[in-house]
């Protein structure tokens, strides 16, 4: 049942103007390294393009579903969605700094740089996949979007697991064959 066009909350808005600025950083990063790369990317195109519109509907969906359905977050799941939100930014750029040129959103490995076991790296083996995880939650979750949440992450949830899975191909591929590992 549609109630009508409503404004969601202020705060709502604030951080989906932050994720928004932050796809646009990260993306430029992302071509700089790549273009420096001479790695092999983790699925193609179709496996590019789903994750892209994936990250599109996140934008798009729980603010929607907040002006069309007049959904709101309780204001200490907000803050707790905003809290959560900052920490999956600061833990994606500890990611980028330890990983340096070899990050990049496209998961192409390049053999040359080898594996990174430093930083995040230390101790959960892809930690910026865990940003995205908590991503995935807190937007939806600010806008009080469970629908959006609920379908965002279901959708998700294989597409990202079978990019893990073939990154994880890629670097062992890699680290078979030239040993590489920065420390």
């Amino acid at each position: 049942m549609v109630v009508g066009l409503s404004s969601p909350p202020a705060a709502s808005l604030v951080l989906l103007g932050l994720f928004l600025v932050e796809r646009c950083v990260e993306l430029a990063i992302s071509r700089a390294h790549t273009r420096r790369s001479a790695g092999r990317k983790a699925g193609g195109a179709f496996a590019w393009g789903g994750l892209v519109a994936l990250h599109v509907g996140l934008l798009v969906l729980p603010p929607l579903e907040a002006a069309l359905l007049g959904t709101r977050a309780p204001r200490a799941l907000l803050v707790a969605a905003i809290l959560a939100a900052l920490a999956a930014q600061a833990l994606r750029y500890w990611c980028i700094a330890s990983l340096g040129r070899a990050w990049n959103a496209r998961a192409q490995v390049d053999p040359g740089l080898g594996v990174v076991d430093r930083g995040p790296y230390r101790w959960i083996r892809h930690p910026n996949y865990l940003a995205v995880l908590i991503e995935f939650v807190a937007l939806p979750a600010a806008f009080g979007a469970w629908r959006s949440l609920l379908l965002l992450n279901l959708l998700h949830a294989p597409w990202i697991a079978r990019r893990i899975l073939l990154e994880e191909r890629l670097l062992a591929d890699f680290n078979d064959t030239e040993g590489n590992t920065l420390a």
